[in-house]
């Protein structure tokens, strides 16, 4: 049996290519960028892209390109730009157009009918609300955090869908990088589809193996020649005096200030300005440019950022894939991707779940660093909220 899937905000394809090495067939990409579009074309030529907003596409034409009916459609999934929800952002919600690109993906889940769906996104969606007050008056109910998942969880079960959750961290499914991401799993029908055990952990100890470092990972490397950006000549004399592992706070006390300017005297912890990656452990989440000053993504030895070919030995992509653009495209086309074991696992659970091989998921697992993260637990907690109100 083929496994037909659809594609939706498709971006490098690190999702779908981790989809394929589960065994499901992807039939057509969707995206805007045409960078990501030529990528696409470039690497799997006999998929059909098409090119441009989602909203400027009807259902029956996504299946026509496709060429599937509703009926044969056995995954729908993709990832909405999620720049809305992210905590790094304004949290405008859905105010935002790109948080509204969410509603896209589920009102075309809504009209395509797949069996299943999955969907991915940043932790910023736990805790998003519709419309945050901004003029000092109390929050109404639907002003909430949580009230835009809550909305959307509605739209999938007015639908007929029961949808399970977590916050997944990308090392914890041997990924060699510290990856958080929601990835939400969708039946059509009554029946959960139960969250995955990790198959790696820091120690190993509840796994049988470990967290896949940066050095396992780079072994993958040929003699490749290596692209990449620049520091600039004032940060590399700092970057001269750091090892593997080690960022600001490691320079000498006489020369922090100097080195940080104006950030020196910011909150928080600021680990990632001049950031040298650690050997032993796996890489942090990778970013669209490796250069930037809050989220320097360095060598572990060498005096410049990370490759765009270590990019892809740490987001999983295969030593021929090929990114179209100029570096910068390529950087921000593999750092946006979905690490493909991630995807690798969200097709297994799927699949697990659909021929009957799936386990049932023990009480407790720590997904990620935080803890109730998982449907069950925003359930209980809005379940909490509307008896206290």
């Amino acid at each position: 049996m083929k496994y037909q899937a659809i594609s939706l905000f498709s971006g490098g394809m690190g999702l779908d290519l981790g989809l394929e090495k589960a065994g499901i067939d992807v039939r057509l990409c969707l995206d805007s960028d045409k960078f990501c579009c030529e990528t696409i074309r470039k690497n799997r030529p006999a998929v059909p892209v098409l090119e441009g907003k989602i909203e400027e596409y009807s259902s029956k034409e996504i299946l026509k390109a496709a060429g599937l009916k509703s009926s044969e459609v056995f995954l729908l999934h993709g990832g909405p730009p999620c720049q809305a929800f992210s905590t790094a952002g304004g949290r405008k919600s859905l105010q935002d157009v790109r948080g509204n690109c969410v509603l896209e993906f589920v009102n075309k889940v809504v009209e395509i009918k797949p069996s299943y769906f999955i969907m991915e996104n940043v932790r910023g969606l736990l805790s998003a609300a519709i419309s945050p007050s901004v003029d000092g008056r109390a929050a109404l109910p639907e002003e909430k955090p949580g009230s835009v998942l809550s909305h959307i969880l509605n739209l999938f079960k007015d639908a007929g869908y029961t949808v399970s959750f977590a916050l997944f961290d990308s090392a914890n499914y041997g990924v060699p990088q510290k990856r958080e991401r929601v990835i939400f799993f969708g039946n059509h029908g009554k029946q959960r589809i139960p969250l995955p055990q990790p198959t790696h952990s820091k120690d190993g100890k509840s796994t049988g193996r470990k967290w896949v470092s940066l050095r396992e990972a780079f072994k993958q490397l040929g003699n490749e020649k290596h692209e990449h950006v620049d520091f600039s000549e004032n940060r590399k004399k700092y970057y001269r005096l750091l090892t593997a592992g080690q960022n600001w706070k490691n320079l000498p006390k006489d020369l922090q200030e100097a080195a940080m300017g104006p950030s020196y005297h910011l909150g928080g912890g600021k680990t990632g300005f001049y950031r040298r990656l650690s050997w032993e452990d796996p890489a942090p989440t990778m970013v669209t440019r490796p250069n930037m000053p809050a989220t320097d993504l360095c060598h572990p030895e060498e005096l410049r950022p990370l490759s765009v070919q270590e990019y892809k030995v740490i987001q999983q992509f295969p030593s021929d894939w090929k990114f179209s653009g100029n570096i910068i495209e390529q950087y921000k086309q593999i750092g946006n991707a979905v690490p493909v074991g991630l995807g690798y696992m969200a097709g297994k659970t799927i699949l697990d779940f659909h021929t009957g091989k799936a386990v049932n998921e023990e009480p407790n697992i720590r997904y990620s660093r935080y803890h109730g993260t998982t449907d069950i637990d925003f359930e209980n907690r809005q379940s909490e909220l509307a008896f206290v109100g």
